[in-house]
């Protein structure tokens, strides 16, 4: 891993209520869980990891909140389904709030495509505690997120294309889509 370099970054994303209700599909949010929310967002920021990963010529960005969020997350779902719904869409939203601080482009893209899990990615994330799930190309932490650094795109080049429904065209949201990358091939 002589090639390999892991850069901290400091990013400390702002909680936006209307990005986290249309993320959450909620229309309304009362004051309590409101409240709830942005005490939960205030102790889980500074847990918040985020990692540029270069290995070699290509770059990678890791966000993550560690195991003891995903604990909290299932405890509030034991407790509450309601709440362990906020709860875990606010972590993923804390995730992707970070990622967009760093990538803005993933706002229009509408997601932050995965790389190929390729060897020195692997060696790389493993040193920081993330690891991939056996045989799947997503990692063992709920909240995480690996996506690359800087942006190059949308859709057409996740690895994770086939398994998304995003990416297999049944979702409203559109992403870039390059030449070449059509669902017809190009031969319209």
């Amino acid at each position: 891993m002589s090639d390999t370099r892991i850069t901290k970054h400091e990013v400390v994303p702002y909680f936006d209520m209307e990005g986290f209700m249309v993320m959450s599909q909620e229309s309304r949010l009362g004051g309590a869980t409101l409240e709830r929310l942005i005490k939960l967002w205030g102790e889980w920021l500074p847990r918040l990891e985020v990692r540029e990963i270069a290995t070699g010529a290509i770059s990678y960005l890791a966000v993550w909140l560690p195991e003891a969020v995903e604990q909290q997350v299932d405890a509030a779902w034991e407790k509450s389904p309601s709440d362990g719904w906020q709860d875990n869409n606010l972590a993923q939203f804390l995730c992707m709030a970070a990622v967009r601080e760093l990538l803005p482009q993933v706002e229009d893209a509408g997601c932050a495509p995965a790389p190929r899990p390729t060897e020195a990615l692997k060696a790389a994330l493993a040193e920081l505690g993330l690891h991939y799930k056996e045989g799947a190309a997503t990692l063992d932490r709920r909240f995480a997120v690996v996506t690359h650094f800087p942006f190059k795109g949308g859709c057409e080049i996740c690895h994770l294309q086939g398994q998304c429904p995003k990416g297999q065209g049944q979702s409203q949201a559109a992403s870039v889509l390059l030449p070449g990358y059509e669902r017809d091939g190009g031969n319209a």
